[in-house]
């Protein structure tokens, strides 16, 4: 089995020209690499504070899932990085939103920084 390489213009290329892909597919699985909340459009962090920057990943990844042949319906496992715990609950709220009602597994973690001034970052595993 090979793996495949996702990319679409819906969403963030690789921060910097660093060397990632924006997902890749390989048995059944998509791995989509961490999304911070840049709008594809003008390569800029959005700006309105957690709720915004958490809605924009979430589009992010929603891109890169149907670039996948995916949807965030079927998305396994999300592994959430935010630089403040005290915006829990807002990006909290806007994740469910985006993925209930039957929710992923998961894991949140308070971090030291993003780049760009980012507050959360989200990467996710979904089947096809």
């Amino acid at each position: 089995m090979s793996k495949r390489v996702v990319h679409t213009e819906r969403a963030p290329a690789p921060f910097q020209g660093a060397p990632y892909s924006q997902g890749i597919v390989h048995g059944g699985l998509v791995f989509v690499a961490g999304q911070v909340g840049i709008d594809p459009e003008t390569n800029q962090v959005v700006g309105g504070g957690i709720e915004a920057q958490t809605e924009q990943v979430m589009k992010n990844i929603s891109a890169v899932l149907e670039a996948a042949g995916s949807s965030l319906a079927n998305v396994l496992k999300a592994s959430i990085f935010l630089v403040d715990f005290g915006d829990f609950p807002a990006m909290n709220d806007v994740y469910a939103s985006f993925v209930g009602p039957e929710f992923p597994a998961r894991a949140t973690v308070q971090i030291a920084g993003l780049p760009s001034g980012a507050l959360v970052e989200i990467e996710v595993v979904a089947h096809t």
